[in-house]
């Protein structure tokens, strides 16, 4: 995709713990956007692909997956869906709306594993050739609140409050590194009122 890389602005990514809102805001944001005449295209890491589906299943319903294999099960698929979906759409105009990108394994491979941030990092960007969101907007709930909202606990979301509290002390320090890039929402708020703040902040 080099040299016919396309733009990220209408690139956005959700993230946040486990249980702090972000599928629910993903639709809402999609509607809204939707309602203004934009095609929009929304996505979910893992997943989104085929073999992204199948990398899902392996990576939140293995009994023990080994923390490096966990990074590069995540770079795969997202390496996949960055080709297949994401770059595409971007090419023809639309929005694109993602419930996680990479910046959820620098938190919860980079920080919560210990197997450092910029490593991960840069085994992710390797894959993505550029294509990454404009803006991130991460959904912060306190960690105990965000796992009691689970309707289904998978491997990665039943870890320990502290290592659900790294995660989002890891989200904290991008955005305070990133703040052009990263954006932290209290996810205790309304949807649409969270909608609105998105909306505006994209405005800017």
């Amino acid at each position: 995709m080099t040299g016919n890389r396309p733009s990220n602005d209408r690139y956005i990514a959700l993230e946040g713990g486990d249980g702090s809102g972000k599928t629910t805001l993903s639709s809402a944001l999609a509607a809204r956007l939707r309602a203004h005449g934009h095609d929009v295209v929304e996505v979910r890491e893992p997943g989104g692909t085929s073999l992204g589906e199948a990398v899902r299943e392996l990576l939140l319903d293995s009994v023990h997956v080994d923390p490096w294999a966990e990074v590069f099960l995540f770079a795969a698929q997202r390496a996949q869906l960055v080709r297949e979906v994401v770059a595409p759409a971007l090419s023809r105009g639309a929005w694109v709306i993602s419930d996680r990108t990479y910046y959820s394994s620098i938190a919860y491979q980079g920080r919560a594993r210990g197997l450092g941030e910029q490593r991960v990092r840069e085994i992710n960007e390797m894959g993505l050739d550029g294509v990454v969101p404009g803006r991130v907007f991460v959904l912060e709930v306190d960690p105990g609140t965000g796992l009691g909202r689970q309707d289904r606990t998978d491997r990665i979301g039943s870890e320990s409050i502290v290592f659900q509290e790294a995660v989002s002390d890891a989200y904290r320090d991008l955005a305070g590194s990133e703040p052009d890039r990263v954006v932290l929402l209290d996810g205790g708020e309304p949807v649409e009122t969270l909608v609105d703040r998105v909306i505006g902040a994209l405005d800017r």
